[in-house]
């Protein structure tokens, strides 16, 4: 079925003729049926990555094949979202061993994308856990893969946007949780510097991430909110949850209408917004323990909140930087507060050591932002690409939608070896994306 796709930035937007499937057997005819295509989940990366003039939906895909509740093994279909495993296996006491910062997202596009959390520094990207997964190469075949069987297929698919075959089962382990609930701490810091020194005083805690504010200058320059989290024990539950600690009460989405004006975020509202969020913490820091939904997936109890950035979309600028650049954070802070241009969605993240043949985790700190798409926009973003690879940074592939090829392969050591793997297996770059065209991965 021909209709118009986006992904979550709403940017760009194609028409696509659009197949899904429902059962294995489905699948095949499909594949060898087609000209051009790319598989394709729940579009929730943010650029051009999984669209394509013909896609393969794995949402109809979704079902679960197995779980072990002993040993925390789960296996699925890769249609299954997040949301969908979790239903499963919480209320048995387990946990994703990494997850996003949405729960929308299917297990395919998780290993495609090579998902990182607020707990890379501690348990690295979701390729870390797999145990194995099953594909469907480009001449309809099937394929077994993992870190010791076929391990070149394996790595070329964790992170490698879809372009080895369609990801058909995936196999994973799970953390191990007493409750449904998270410990949290909230701290302020006045300013860069400090948000710095914070992350490495914590380095220890599981999970952390920083709200940023971007646009304040001065003695207040990065001022920010570190959160970390633990998962909380029974004993650090309230009396009222501890009967049923791994169960959480079902809540409502609040919808998102319509598609705001494109100038309604400027820098004024976005500063508004930034001095309302810094100022909502009255305390330095706030302890306290809450379900582990608003602290993971904070932004999806808004439905369509992407609709909020107007009708030309928005993209999502994320980089990472080895951790003794942090100059090259400073001055690619400064560059966005005087242009004006940033997010109220700013996240600063540290990652652990990650040595991947084309994952975007390294050892740094990463910072994502959310900027609406206005006049000038990519040449700015062509001006911080330059500062990224200045200091030894690297783009996300699953959050791109206008990166230059030669930025990708300055940031990308062992690209070459990628590519080759990809031709092995999708020898006539029958398998494709707008993005590994524009990237010149499946194209010359």
């Amino acid at each position: 079925m021909r209709k118009n796709i986006a992904n979550w930035g709403n940017y760009p937007v194609i028409e696509s003729d659009e197949r899904q499937f429902t059962f294995k057997e489905q699948l095949s005819p499909l594949v060898k049926g087609a000209k051009k295509f790319i598989p394709r989940g729940n579009g929730r990366c943010y650029g051009d990555a999984s669209l394509e003039d013909e896609t393969i939906s794995t949402l109809k895909y979704n079902k679960a094949l197995a779980f072990d509740t002993k040993n925390g093994v789960f296996k699925c279909e890769s249609g299954m979202l997040l949301e969908e495993v979790l239903e499963i296996i919480v209320p048995k006491g387990w946990f994703l061993p990494v997850t996003p910062g949405t729960k929308y997202i299917t297990i395919g596009g998780a290993v495609g994308s090579d998902v990182h959390g607020k707990n890379h520094h501690v348990d690295g990207s979701f390729s870390n856990h797999i145990v194995e997964m099953e594909l469907m190469l480009a001449d309809g075949s099937l394929m077994v893969c993992s870190p010791v069987v076929h391990p070149d297929l394996f790595e070329a698919t964790c992170g490698g946007m879809g372009l080895t075959g369609v990801i058909t089962t995936v196999t994973f382990n799970l953390k191990k949780i007493e409750t449904a609930y998270i410990k949290q701490k909230q701290i302020k810091a006045k300013n860069l510097e400090e948000i710095i020194e914070l992350f490495e005083k914590y380095k220890d805690a599981t999970y952390s991430v920083a709200w940023i504010d971007c646009l304040k200058k001065g003695k207040g320059f990065g001022r920010s909110i570190l959160i970390l989290g633990e998962h909380a024990t029974i004993e650090d539950l309230p009396a009222a949850k501890k009967a049923n600690p791994l169960y959480l009460k079902p809540k409502g989405k609040i919808p998102f209408p319509f598609t705001l004006p494109s100038w309604v975020l400027n820098q004024f509202t976005i500063s508004v917004f930034n001095f309302l969020y810094y100022g909502k913490n009255f305390k330095r820091v706030i302890d306290n323990v809450v379900p582990y939904e608003p602290f993971f997936y904070p932004l999806d109890v808004v439905q369509n909140w992407n609709r909020g950035y107007g009708k030309k979309g928005f993209v999502q600028y994320q980089f990472v930087l080895p951790l003794e650049a942090k100059q090259g954070l400073v001055d690619i802070l400064k560059k966005i507060s005087d242009k004006g241009l940033a997010s109220f969605l700013a996240v600063l993240k540290v990652f652990g050591k990650q040595d991947s043949l084309i994952s975007f985790p390294k050892e740094g700190y990463t910072l994502a932002l959310d900027i609406p798409i206005r006049d000038g926009l990519f040449e700015f973003l062509d001006e911080l690409d330059q500062i990224v690879l200045q200091y030894g940074g690297r783009l996300y592939m699953s959050k791109d939608a206008r990166m230059r090829p030669y930025v990708l392969e300055a940031g990308y050591p062992r690209l070459d070896e990628f590519k080759s793997i990809v031709k092995k297996y999708n020898p006539d770059h029958k398998i494709k994306s707008i993005q590994s065209d524009r990237l010149r991965l499946t194209s010359k």
